[in-house]
């Protein structure tokens, strides 16, 4: 029962900031442990634009589980099934799809949450998004406030005693059991205890954006199926992400030492970027813009923790990634549900709490790191390979590896793909063979997989240490057991632990190929599962040898690991429908 004496007021939860990823942990909170007294705080009134709109399809399945994804979808946005990129010195127009069969199939809309609806994502409006999953916020049982503003943040130690607001009922103090400051770059929280924030990135960035009435979409695939578009300048890079309801955000990201150099007022270098190229001029031709111009910095960087004794930071508090890979809103929506869960699971006392903050702060920090990490891939690339490479070697450095150029360049695109939070095999989002494309695309290499042809593989666990990695599933958090060595992990759960388990003693790869085959049919796992799960053992198996969990040899009379056709065009391959406009 909430509690009200003169100025005071007591809840279970106080979350600052009532964005995506305040709502999440409200909503989720109130899923799992409805019996929680939740107060969402939000400064400003909804709806507000923000930037920020461009997803990827994770979120989806986070909006699944809180409930919303049939609001959002019926909201109308745009599905998103990939974006096209112009990158580097080349004009060149590359798509990357989404879809694992790599064709979008109209259907009728709302649609319901499922088939390929699953591996899309939405393009939103942040004013209409935001207000949605607020209100479902609400409607779950969290108490919201908006236009109240956090003006103190009242400690002791490593906790928080109380906060002071103002909103439109006066001054008030709010007490808590727990907090979490999803206030997005404010860092209400993180600055009242003076949490330290590192930049681990060498690229500073300013974003200049506004809203268009009346543009064109650049790719309409069925029902209001797109892209959005990616294009380099050179000199910086244009984002173009339609909205629906026949608005457009079209925003320019340039560095921070360009801007300066070339001495233009945002306006002045917004309408130079649009203007001077062919695609976003043509597709704004008849458009008109809402005169709303913003510009900001976009500069990438973490927290160094995000927990103390009785609160958390999620979202854009923890930690920001440059827009290019479209992060920011999958990183709000992750980091958000694990606190979640992570609260919950405090709530039954089963597990050490610091424990869990523990295994909150060390997930959330790798995840985003990886991003950045991926981002200044994606960058040092809009230049000459040599400095690619050496750049790629200093990235590998900061990640405590002494590698020459060559190394860590090919670190970069397929290392460290194993996460102890699940038993994925990817980086930054980005699956293995999707990576293994790009790193060939861009070195014009053919891909190359180190466990074709071998017929000997082993498990290697020298010098490395037990320990236990974290699962969250069905609003609860456990442990599994997991291997940790040189900053990669071994999960012994999913495919990697099946595989791993299989490998002691040494396996033939007839035999491990004949063992997967068996549980694939005797698994019970769905068709499409089963569809897709001797890629996932090829890719994890490639992840364990190139990480080094895994010792692959070849033994002459033994037949080797058969090559694996992966038709790489369903995911990424050269433009079939913008590149018409550069022809008009």
């Amino acid at each position: 029962m909430k509690t009200s004496t003169h100025n005071t007021y007591s809840v279970d939860v106080l979350i600052i900031g009532g964005g995506p990823a305040g709502s999440t942990v409200g909503t989720l909170l109130k899923k799992y442990r409805p019996s929680l007294r939740i107060l969402i705080l939000e400064k400003e009134l909804f709806p507000r634009d923000h930037v920020g709109e461009s997803q990827l399809p994770f979120i989806s399945s986070i909006l699944d589980e809180m409930g919303a994804w049939t609001k959002v979808e019926a909201a109308g946005f745009p599905i998103k099934i990939g974006a096209t990129y112009r990158w580097g010195i080349s004009d060149k127009l590359w798509d990357f799809e989404f879809l694992s069969h790599g064709k979008f199939e109209p259907v009728p809309r709302p649609a319901t949450y499922d088939g390929q609806r699953r591996e899309t994502a939405f393009q939103v409006d942040r004013a209409v998004y935001d207000q949605i999953l607020l209100d479902h916020a609400q409607s779950v049982g969290c108490e919201v406030r908006q236009q109240t503003r956090v003006v103190r943040v009242n400690k002791s130690g490593d906790a928080i005693d109380n906060i002071e607001v103002e909103g439109p009922d006066g001054p008030q103090k709010i007490s808590a059991r727990h907090y979490v400051d999803s206030s997005g770059y404010s860092g209400i929280v993180r600055k009242a205890f003076g949490v330290e924030t590192e930049v681990p990135t060498n690229l500073q960035n300013i974003a200049i954006w506004d809203y268009w009435q009346g543009a064109e979409w650049a790719v309409n695939v069925g029902i209001e199926g797109t892209r959005v578009q990616i294009l380099s300048l050179g000199y910086g890079w244009v984002w173009y992400i339609p909205l629906g309801n026949n608005r457009t955000s079209v925003g320019l990201i340039v560095p921070a030492s360009y801007y300066k150099e070339v001495g233009l007022s945002p306006a002045a270098l917004y309408a130079k970027a649009l203007g001077g190229d062919k695609i976003v001029a043509h597709l704004l031709r008849n458009a008109k813009a809402e005169d709303k111009l913003r510009s900001t910095s976009d500069w990438s960087f973490l927290a160094e923790r995000m927990t103390g004794q009785n609160w958390f930071l999620a979202g854009e508090a923890a930690g920001f990634a440059d827009p290019i890979l479209a992060a920011g809103m999958t990183l709000a929506h992750k980091s958000a549900r694990d606190v979640a869960y992570t609260i919950n699971e405090i709530e039954h006392g089963e597990i050490d709490a610091t424990w869990l903050k523990d295994q909150y702060t060390s997930a959330t920090r790798r995840q985003i790191t990886q991003h950045i990490r991926f981002a200044d891939f994606w960058y040092t690339h809009n230049g000459q390979f040599s400095d690619l490479k050496d750049y790629a070697k200093e990235i590998s450095g900061d990640a405590g590896l002494a590698l020459t150029s060559e190394e860590a360049w090919r670190w970069l695109g397929t290392g460290g793909f194993i996460d102890d939070t699940s038993s994925t095999t990817d980086i930054a989002g980005f699956s293995l063979y999707v990576t293994k494309n790009l790193t060939s695309t861009f070195l014009a290499e053919d891909i190359d997989y180190k466990i074709f042809g071998k017929t000997h593989f082993r498990l290697n666990l020298e010098h490395a240490n037990e320990s236990y990695g974290v699962s969250y599933a069905n609003g609860r958090v456990s442990r599994h057991l997991s291997y940790t060595r040189n900053g990669k992990c071994l999960p012994m759960l999913g495919v990697c632990g099946f595989l791993a388990h299989g490998l002691i003693p040494e396996r033939t790869a007839e035999e491990i190929i004949s063992s997967a085959d068996r549980f694939r049919t005797q698994s019970g796992m769905s068709e499409e599962d089963m569809l897709r799960f001797p890629r996932l053992v090829i890719e994890t198996m490639e992840a364990l040898v190139l990480d080094g969990w895994v010792k692959a040899r070849t033994v002459e009379g033994f037949r080797g690991w058969p090559r694996f056709e992966i038709d790489y065009t369903r995911f990424m391959h050269e433009n079939r429908d913008v590149s018409s406009i550069l022809d008009a």
